[in-house]
């Protein structure tokens, strides 16, 4: 696949490094040379100097060969006017970047579309859907469903007083034979293991496991997951990502927005119709105390300033609130925030990232989903008549070692694979994998 990517900020990077393998062909195009000459030095890639709203340059990356077209860049008119020449000088698919919710609003889409635009990525709404998911399911970093909610694959830190430490997931099958659960990854600092039966589980490690809907609860038990209800929220930071979640979450909980512009909360106060937003930095202890941080449940840092947000998220976890969000944008401190006591964190220029990325796998595979804590993708296929996945059991289908067969739909039943599981044509299954085996994966489906 030819993939051409205007813009080479931190969406566009990682993009580029995802699809950095000798199936695909990759060209970005940007106007700061640094940018350019930092990633050629890094990725085997082809870089442009210039604007793509450009004709010429467009024409320069033979954009009339381009399978994919990818505005990223920090500017939502530059996106939406480089998809549209794009798209007329002959890309096959475009996709653009924007930050104004206007766009995506139900009747404008149809405009987009004619004018030559195939998808726009909102990552402010991207990101305040996974808050809202984070909320509805709190206990855990974050969860995925597939088969109409009947198999859900979720992400968990083992706590240091958990019984499965040290227990091989042999060990762990075993002693709950009944149940329809497989760890299917596991994050230990900051590399992504794709287990087999003999790798164990360790305090801090963030494991993955898909589970029938029926056995979650078993699961939660085995794991010591204590499961709580969010009623009562406070958001700091007036962004569009803390407006949408509170417009989300306001439905159903109690939620305070602090931010710190007067003029700037009078005009969320007026969007926002059961959300109580003050005029406050909501920063120091003593303040939120005085507001009743030892009620809260959950406690969301969404300023434009990553900093702000570990910090903050850190001192209201102190206070007494039950889960702590932050949004870290600064890729640099994200490791950092990884090692500290913070329940989530979200980047949504990975979030946008992930969701871009499930448009280049092609038409084999049905969806591309992304935890914020590991690089790998979650694949969701349906199986063809004759694909390679479906000749063997499991055990013998020389499957990559950095991807995983988690489970699957058949039938209108749900299925957790094991190494006996034959892949029948017209199942649904669900596949765990590293970024470097992607293209090996999805030819097991061809």
């Amino acid at each position: 696949m030819k993939v051409v990517i205007a813009g080479v900020g931190q969406v566009g990077w990682y993009l580029a490094k995802m699809l950095n393998t000798k199936d695909h062909d990759v060209i970005v195009i940007d106007e700061d040379r640094d940018k350019l000459m930092e990633i050629s030095s890094t990725l085997d890639l082809m870089v442009i100097h210039g604007s793509a709203t450009s004709i010429e340059i467009l024409n320069e990356a033979d954009i009339a060969s381009a399978d994919l077209f990818i505005a990223v860049t920090q500017s939502q008119e530059v996106n939406i006017i480089s998809s549209i020449l794009a798209k007329k000088l002959g890309a096959k698919q475009t996709i653009a970047r924007i930050d104004n919710n206007e766009y995506v609003k139900q009747g404008h889409q149809n405009i987009i579309t004619e004018l030559g635009i195939d998808s726009l990525v909102y990552p402010e709404i991207l990101a305040s859907n996974e808050i809202v998911n984070i909320i509805k399911n709190p206990g855990i970093l974050k969860s995925i469903e597939f088969a109409s909610g009947r198999l859900v694959l979720f992400s968990y830190k083992i706590k240091k007083d958990s019984s499965v430490i040290g227990k091989t997931l042999i060990e762990l099958t075993k002693e709950h034979a009944d149940l329809k659960a497989r760890v299917v990854a596991i994050n230990r600092r900051s590399k992504t293991i794709i287990p087999r039966g003999n790798d164990t589980i360790q305090a801090g490690d963030i494991i993955y496991v898909l589970t029938d809907k029926n056995s979650l609860d078993k699961v939660y038990e085995v794991l010591n997951i204590r499961k709580f209800q969010v009623t009562n929220i406070m958001i700091l930071g007036g962004s569009r990502i803390g407006i949408n979640t509170a417009k989300a979450l306001e439905k159903c909980c109690y939620v305070k927005l602090f931010e710190k512009d007067r003029e700037k909360s009078l005009q969320i106060a007026d969007m926002l119709k059961n959300t109580l937003v003050i005029n406050a930095e909501a920063r120091s202890a003593e303040f939120l105390i005085d507001e009743g941080i030892e009620r809260v449940d959950a406690f969301i840092a969404v300023t434009g300033n990553s900093e702000i947000n570990i910090l903050s998220s850190l001192l209201a976890k102190r206070l007494g609130v039950k889960m702590a969000i932050a949004e870290v944008e600064n890729t640099d401190y994200l490791e950092l925030a990884k090692s500290m006591d913070l329940d989530y964190i979200i980047n949504k220029k990975l979030v946008a990232a992930g969701h871009i990325f499930a448009f280049t796998i092609g038409t084999k595979v049905e969806s591309v989903q992304s935890f914020t804590e590991t690089d790998a993708e979650v694949l969701e296929f349906v199986v063809k008549e004759g694909a390679k996945v479906t000749t063997k059991p499991l055990k013998d289908l020389d499957f990559p070692k950095g991807a995983i067969i988690g489970g699957g739909e058949r039938n209108g039943d749900v299925y957790i694979a094991v190494g006996d599981t034959v892949i029948q044509p017209g199942d649904r299954v669900v596949v765990f994998a590293l970024p470097d085996v992607i293209d090996k994966v999805v030819k097991f489906f061809k």
